[in-house]
């Protein structure tokens, strides 16, 4: 997967976190958002979704350096009044490069590349392994069927798509999205895990 290039991309707020891989599915119907879609779908499908609790934070500043993660459109159903339902996935980090003022309607920010610091291959398989072996302790605790485990394997990224099983605070997510090391992400999964094992 090649790394966002700093672009223009449409922001969408809401108080939820997007991670990369993850789906989403949307029901769009201000009309400021219903442009923002038709826009994407005449383009790349593509928007920017981006962590913002309105009634926690404020307004949304666009503020240099909050991150969210790409989302790409892969399925729109529109309605009769207007609204629609979609479903987008989580492509890749950004981090807020500068707002753009604009004659849309809706937000849209210079966006930069959102990417892990480099880390020592064997020692980031090894955590990958112990991760993947507390999930798998964790589902067979608590699942009627052991047999769904999602399949994964240690040489690609699986903090991303084990913390889709966490449910936890948006707030909490959203660090776990901020944070540039795998290893890290996957201490902190760690964590969780091994909290419900000792339930």
């Amino acid at each position: 997967m090649h790394p966002l290039p700093k672009t223009r991309l449409p922001l969408f707020p809401l108080p939820v976190v997007l991670f990369p891989s993850a789906p989403m599915p949307l029901h769009i119907f201000e009309p400021r958002y219903r442009q923002m879609v038709h826009r994407c779908l005449e383009g790349d499908r593509r928007f920017g979704l981006i962590y913002h609790d309105a009634d926690a934070g404020g307004p949304f500043l666009m503020e240099e350096g909050r991150v969210g993660c790409v989302a790409e459109i892969e399925d729109f159903q529109p309605l009769p009044d207007g609204r629609s339902l979609l479903v987008a996935r989580g492509v890749e980090r950004f981090a807020i490069d500068d707002g753009i003022e604009s004659r849309e309607p809706y937000y849209e920010g210079l966006v930069a590349p959102y990417e892990d610091v480099p880390e020592d291959p064997g020692r980031l398989e090894a955590q990958r392994r112990r991760t993947m072996t507390l999930f798998e302790a964790v589902v067979r605790s608590l699942a009627d069927d052991p047999d769904t485990l999602p399949e994964l394997e240690p040489s690609g990224e699986v903090s991303f798509p084990l913390v889709r099983s966490v449910q936890v605070e948006a707030g909490w997510q959203q660090a776990f999205l901020e944070l540039r090391s795998e290893i890290h992400r996957l201490e902190r999964l760690d964590a969780v895990f091994q909290a419900v094992l000792d339930a």
